[in-house]
């Protein structure tokens, strides 16, 4: 699947949630004044997407002070999503997308290599989507430790 790149349009989604909810792109663009944090995980309750996640759960106040918007994507069922959310106190919307349906529009699904056995999966990646709908950043294959301090320098929250 193609990458999104920056000023490429954010594919809109309505996925749903953790809480039993659902959430939309064009719905959190419009809370959010600096934009929207969208970031794709592989498996929730593993190791990486544990850090991951729990690290944009402790700077989720910074963030959203700064005018951001937090959503993690992964494949997992709601039910797994709702257990994860509930072990790690994630307050954030975690979005099922067992179809790859989101996953594929962003090109964070397909193609990838680890430790040295390839196979199709989640790429780990994150976008900012700005208000208007256009992508601000696009990263893609980061490391879980780590990548929400560097994303946070990167947007100037401190």
């Amino acid at each position: 699947m193609p990458r999104l790149e920056t000023a490429d349009t954010a594919p809109d989604f309505t996925l749903p949630t953790a809480d039993g909810g659902q959430v939309s792109l064009s719905d959190l663009r419009a809370r959010a004044s600096k934009g929207v944090i969208v970031y794709f995980y592989p498996a929730a309750s593993t190791p990486g997407c544990t850090t991951e996640a729990c690290d944009f759960r402790d700077s989720l106040a910074s963030l959203t002070s700064a005018g951001y918007a937090v959503v993690g994507v992964s494949p997992d069922r709601v039910e797994k999503l709702e257990r994860f959310a509930a072990e790690e106190s994630l307050t954030f919307p975690l979005a099922s997308d067992p179809q790859h349906e989101v996953l594929e529009a962003y090109g964070a699904w397909g193609e990838k290599t680890n430790y040295g056995k390839t196979s199709v999966g989640v790429i780990r990646s994150t976008v900012v989507v700005d208000p208007d709908g256009t992508v601000a950043l696009a990263q893609y294959n980061v490391k879980a430790t780590g990548h929400v301090a560097r994303l946070r320098k990167q947007l100037e929250v401190d």
